[in-house]
């Protein structure tokens, strides 16, 4: 059994990367392959330059590491309330060539910042959204205030309920079949 994980950002330091990793040591008797969004990067998607380029092979790749996998674990990160620039334009280059983009996998969806709401409006609005591109959602959480529940250094949850609250979510993909 393979999961895919990765951070919905292109930050390089990304908190929600850290907890996306940490993440991925709770599952057990499965491979993991933790991607990074820098590596698909695409232009700006538009009709016009969907028309002159067709579809990018970054974005044919992205879609068969989700097609190869038996889940997906995704940490996203909240700009302005919203997915990140980085991962929507992926987004929307993948749906245009598949518009079921998750492709019935089962997910983890995950979320973090250094403030008390802990990403929850983007979380809120991809769980509300994945089933119309196919994603199954089997758990979600958001972690609040990253740095006051999160040691960079060990990289590990210190709050141990929210730590119990993420190993019950990632426990969803350590039975696929």
């Amino acid at each position: 059994m393979k999961v895919i994980a990765f951070a919905a950002t292109n930050h390089k330091k990304s908190i929600n990367k850290q907890l996306v990793e940490y993440a991925t040591t709770l599952l057990t008797k499965v491979e993991v392959e933790v991607l990074d969004l820098n590596n698909y990067e695409l232009p700006l998607y538009g009709q016009d330059r969907e028309e002159e380029l067709g579809h990018p092979q970054l974005a044919k790749d992205f879609l068969a590491k989700i097609g190869e996998s038996d889940g997906i674990i995704i940490a996203f990160a909240e700009h302005n309330g919203s997915y990140t620039v980085a991962y929507k334009n992926l987004f929307d280059w993948c749906s245009r060539i598949e518009p079921k983009v998750y492709q019935k996998k089962p997910m983890v969806l995950l979320a973090t910042s250094p403030g008390s709401m802990g990403a929850s409006n983007v979380l809120a609005t991809a769980i509300q959204s994945a089933p119309y591109f196919d994603g199954v959602v089997k758990a979600s959480l958001s972690i609040p205030s990253f740095f006051d529940n999160f040691d960079s250094e060990k990289k590990e949850l210190k709050h141990e309920e929210l730590d119990e609250q993420l190993r019950d979510a990632i426990s969803h993909l350590n039975h696929l079949k």
